[in-house]
């Protein structure tokens, strides 16, 4: 990595953007995009009570783990608008959290950490890594660094006393019920990091990594013959109950590490995995109804009203690694474009709730608001919306690319963000043992 005071790549123009009402998004017109996601942006925002200077955990019933993916979320909201306003509070966001070791481990938060939870963080500080994003302070270790210290902590945890391998979903005794579950989040998170690390730095431990991550995945069956992408299995039954459950994000984590892979290794395998993930995708995620076609939607609970405050931001993560994907596989850009188009346009109609007209809702199938509100249904809505620059925006960076970069770049005052809104629901701790995802 080289180190570098400052960049100034995003033209002055770019920055001033005014908010608009999501009704109104014209999803061919980069600027529609742009003052839509604003606003949007904005309605996320009000759900974060920490600012430049301090970090605050998100409300219940938000556990630590969708901070760090909502800071993912930002993150590419500043990359692809170019509007900065928010990044001294992302960058003070990523950095609070690294943990004494600098690895993502938070003894505050052992109550609550798994696997995928810190794989989330991992996401977030790698798309940091990749974008040269401002890290200001000197005392703490590159965001590049940050991951592959993320990274080692995951791969020591790499279990082999059943199953020939894989990560539990969690870590900690006080999580009893998640240390017999092997489950593809964690495991998709390992093998997304691994191939992004290795794209970054060439190192070919983290490809070889990789390689080994999907190999096990598949070799269990929690990648099937149709590129289903199943929700875990026991460890106690050596993973041969695979639990039928699918969500869209573990879709789009694997494929997004399947897509870093392709671009490294020129591999055909690699693009036809990614295709084949697209492919089933597409058919699973996006058609609610018959009459509501490339409409992404939860498919496992959507319908039946009983996604939980996880489950309904999931759709975000699935369009942020569609769109990725689609940066590094040219082949998919067409179904890429068509469904999350549409879904796009669909999200923006469902951002029309609230005595502002621009709280998002959850079902965009619905043709309008359906009257529920969380910072899941914002953080889906943006990735959503936002994504539709990602081809016009900078590709992740690798190599000499990567810099340390200490100052945040010039951009015009913004108004004061909205207050934060209460949570309408509570739960008596944040630091105890979750209940499995499933329905």
């Amino acid at each position: 990595m080289k180190f570098v005071k400052s960049v100034h790549s995003v033209a002055a123009g770019s920055l001033l953007i005014s908010a608009g009402l999501p009704k109104d998004l014209n999803i061919n017109d980069p600027n529609s995009i742009k003052s839509v996601a604003k606003t949007v942006a904005a309605g996320a925002m009000s759900y974060y009570k920490g600012d430049a200077t301090k970090f605050v955990d998100l409300d219940a019933p938000y556990y630590w783990w969708q901070c760090g993916a909502f800071m993912g979320s930002m993150l590419d909201y500043s990359h692809y608008t170019g509007d900065t306003s928010y990044d001294p509070v992302i960058a003070t966001a990523l950095l609070a959290q690294r943990g004494p070791d600098n690895d993502y481990m938070l003894p505050t938060h052992f109550g609550q950490e798994g696997n995928d939870d810190q794989a989330m963080w991992g996401f977030s500080i790698m798309a940091a890594a990749e974008r040269n994003f401002p890290q200001p302070d000197s005392s703490a270790p590159s965001y590049l660094d940050l991951t592959a210290n993320l990274w080692n902590s995951l791969v020591s945890r790499w279990n082999t006393t059943a199953c020939n391998g894989g990560l539990l979903w969690q870590i900690f005794a006080s999580n009893p019920n998640g240390l017999d579950y092997k489950n593809t989040v964690s495991n998709g998170g390992l093998f997304q990091i691994s191939a992004r690390l290795a794209r970054a730095t060439g190192n070919q431990t983290y490809s070889q990594w990789a390689e080994k991550v999907w190999d096990w995945t598949e070799a269990v069956g929690l990648i099937d013959h149709q590129y289903m992408v199943k929700d875990g299995a026991s460890s106690s039954k050596n993973c041969t109950d695979i639990n039928p459950l699918s969500f869209s994000y573990t879709a789009g984590i694997y494929m997004y590490g399947a897509a870093v892979m392709a671009d490294i290794t020129g591999d055909p395998k690699w693009t036809t995995r990614v295709e084949r993930l697209l492919e089933t995708t597409a058919a699973y995620y996006f058609h609610p109804f018959e009459n509501a076609t490339n409409i992404m939607y939860e498919a496992a609970c959507e319908h039946v009203g009983r996604c939980n405050t996880d489950m309904r931001s999931f759709k975000g993560y699935l369009s942020r690694f569609l769109y990725s994907s689609a940066v590094l596989v040219p082949s998919i850009v067409p179904t890429v474009n068509e469904i999350l188009g549409a879904s796009a346009a669909a999200a923006a109609q469902a951002c029309t709730g609230g005595p502002d007209g621009t709280t998002c809702g959850q079902k965009w199938y619905v043709g309008g608001f359906d009257g529920q509100t969380g910072l899941g249904e914002e953080m889906c809505a943006l990735e959503t919306i936002q994504g539709l620059l990602a081809s016009q925006a900078t590709p992740p960076l690798k190599g000499d690319q990567i810099k340390v970069v200490r100052e945040f770049r010039s951009t015009p005052a913004s108004p004061a963000a909205p207050a934060a809104k209460s949570s309408s629901a509570a739960v008596a701790s944040r630091r105890g043992a979750r209940r499995a995802r499933g329905l």
